[in-house]
């Protein structure tokens, strides 16, 4: 089953703004017999995902493309955040009450571009559309509204002071702090809830590409999920999986998904347990850069994980050593679980933010044990600060909006 859209459904050149886009677009999950079903959240586990629903129809508004380019300085290059396979992210400023303001009174967005040459395109751009424009939770980035005017295609997000936990974890700019270990746990947690929030309404949401660079961070290192072009509604009750092809970002995918194209609702919680030991380690799930045998950083730290010496030896350096090691061990096991070779095994996106929750209220005080100076992270800073992943689809790099923090967003 996957996301189905009315040919008729999308005016070609809407130029009028400050409108709702109710009744534009439409969302459907067919189940396989030609009927329809919609949305519908919840209601079972409101205290993991306070406030999180989905809206009967997008509320988005309507953008001209002189408003925006207007706000962007004409696409300035200095306003360029960043840049994905999508196109580039550009800051924005907007002088009205649409959105929430900043301390010089004008309301900060953030723009997202599609690139003419870019292979993602319109299909994309119609599923962030769609599955943002009625998602609402705290965890999720708020999608303002969006402009199509002849060829121009845009999205207009909320900012995000902090950037992209990427840049956070992997960035070499001496502006990137780095992140302390309560900081972590609430980005987790954070990111967690998002999942599970889409994983429990009645009709699943399989969102598909989740890595570090689609975890965004506001000025509080609140946690928002961004990026839901490759998003999919999940199987109907009487399937466990929707077939598809494969599209998404080496060394995040779930092996089923890779080897059959099988994508179960649980594809995504492998994703989260690659971003579990990145979260760790502060080493990127691919690098080649790495010595041979630790290119893959799933394969090479797996068999670290259960073993409380050895993971003192891969945990990030640059924590100096100021992490709980009973909470440590607690999310590598964790980590482990998510990592399960089969779908099946692996814990629920509920039962991972109950885990976490757990860990996060024992309130363990950080222990500082001696430094590795031998630590495999040593050389994380004589690498190449450029992300080279092996995509799975045309995206060359997924969404980059963010890796420029902090001056991202």
């Amino acid at each position: 089953m996957g996301t189905c859209f009315s040919s008729s459904s999308v005016n070609h050149s809407p130029t009028t703004t400050g409108h709702s886009s109710s009744g534009i677009f439409s969302i459907e999950g067919s189940n396989g017999s030609g009927n329809s079903r919609f949305w519908s959240a919840s209601g079972g586990d409101d205290m993991l995902y306070p406030n999180g629903q989905i809206l009967a129809t997008p509320n988005l508004r309507i953008f001209s493309f002189a408003e925006l380019k207007a706000a962007t300085r004409n696409f300035r290059s200095d306003t360029v955040l960043g840049e994905g396979g999508f196109g580039k992210v550009y800051k924005g400023w907007l002088d009205d009450k649409s959105t929430s303001k900043n301390g010089s009174g004008s309301s900060v967005i953030a723009v997202k571009k599609l690139n003419p040459e870019s292979m993602q395109g319109f299909q994309e751009w119609k599923s962030e559309v769609n599955f943002l424009g009625r998602l609402s939770h705290p965890n999720l980035v708020k999608l303002l509204g969006y402009c199509w005017e002849e060829r121009e295609l845009l999205l207009v997000y909320e900012f995000m002071q902090k950037g992209s936990l990427e840049n956070h974890l992997f960035g070499r700019s001496s502006a990137v702090q780095t992140l302390p270990w309560d900081i972590r746990l609430k980005i987790l947690i954070g990111a967690a809830r998002a999942l599970a929030f889409l994983h429990t309404s009645e009709t699943q949401i399989i969102y598909r590409d989740f890595k570090a660079s689609n975890i965004l961070l506001d000025g509080s290192y609140n946690s928002k999920i961004s990026d839901f072009g490759l998003a999919k509604m999940g199987p109907s009750a009487s399937q466990s999986h929707v077939t598809t092809r494969v599209m998404g970002t080496y060394g995040y995918a779930a092996p089923e998904y890779v080897a059959t194209g099988h994508l179960y609702v649980k594809s995504d919680v492998y994703g989260f347990g690659v971003v579990l030991v990145e979260m760790l380690t502060g080493l990127r799930a691919l690098d080649t850069n790495r010595p041979s045998g630790q290119h893959n950083l799933i394969v090479w730290v797996k068999p670290l994980l259960s073993h409380r010496r050895k993971l003192k030896d891969i945990l990030d350096s640059r924590l100096e050593g100021k992490y709980p090691s009973k909470a440590a061990a607690q999310i590598a096991q964790l980590a482990l679980a998510c990592l399960g070779p089969e779908q099946k095994t692996r814990p629920s996106m509920k039962e991972v933010v109950e885990t976490l929750e757990r860990i996060n209220s024992a309130k363990e005080k950080p222990k500082v044990p001696r430094i590795n100076t031998t630590h495999p992270t040593a050389y994380r800073h004589s690498q190449p600060s450029l992300h080279h992943p092996s995509p799975l689809h045309p995206r060359q790099g997924g969404n980059r909006a963010y890796q420029q923090a902090p001056r991202a967003w």
